[in-house]
């Protein structure tokens, strides 16, 4: 398996990877952060297109909330199973992806939705691209939390070769500008690798947090 160097110049135009850029108390206070926005917004498993329900488990914090049913891919306001407004994006999550939004090259940055993926020790995310925003011009900010994960980065036909790069809790990842709508996904995690431990973390598995502007 080859893997990115750490050396952020290496990654293509658009992406920036900081390694461990949250110490193991920012990613225990992004977790609490995380534990109170699941009690207002809990998780559920959307279903797609086809009927199927997806692998994960997931939720949303912000105006807007990325959701999946027969109906297609959206962002809407309202939880689709408590029918309640999601909660508001948690003040330190939205300051960390300013700050890494602007180092990235993306000034004035205002994300308007973050979602929160689970995954279980078996779970991945297969090649997709973040299709559903209305601007592109706006980056996506991934934060990586719990378990190690293998993340493919793609490029812009889903056929095309991925590379394969290791992330780790505390890891933020900013893609957007030529890399805005690369395919991306989520091969597998490494259970027992997850160096906080937090009772909202899955046994053996990560939590992905993506802040994204919808509108």
């Amino acid at each position: 398996m080859s893997l990115f160097p750490d050396l952020a110049e290496t990654l293509p135009d658009g992406v920036r990877l900081w390694r461990r850029r949250l110490a193991p108390g920012a990613q225990m206070a992004l977790l609490d952060d995380v534990a109170r926005t699941l009690e207002a917004a809990p998780p559920y498993r959307p279903q797609m297109r086809t009927g199927a329900y997806v692998i994960n488990r997931m939720s949303n914090c912000g105006s807007l909330g990325w959701i999946s049913d027969t109906r297609g891919y959206r962002y809407e306001p309202l939880h689709p199973e408590t029918g309640k407004a999601w909660p508001p994006i948690p003040v330190e999550l939205g300051r960390i992806g300013a700050d890494c939004t602007r180092e990235a090259g993306f000034a004035d940055y205002e994300p308007d939705a973050c979602l929160i993926n689970i995954y279980e020790a078996s779970g991945k995310l297969n090649l997709h691209r973040d299709y559903d925003e209305a601007d592109f011009r706006w980056p996506v900010v991934s934060f990586s939390l719990g378990a190690d994960a293998e993340f493919l980065l793609g490029g812009f036909k889903r056929a095309d070769p991925t590379h394969r790069l290791v992330l780790h809790s505390g890891d933020i990842l900013v893609f957007g500008g030529p890399s805005r709508l690369r395919y991306h996904g989520v091969r597998k995690i490494f259970p027992g690798t997850s160096p906080v431990d937090h009772s909202v973390l899955p046994e053996g598995g990560r939590i992905n947090l993506t802040l994204r502007r919808a509108r």
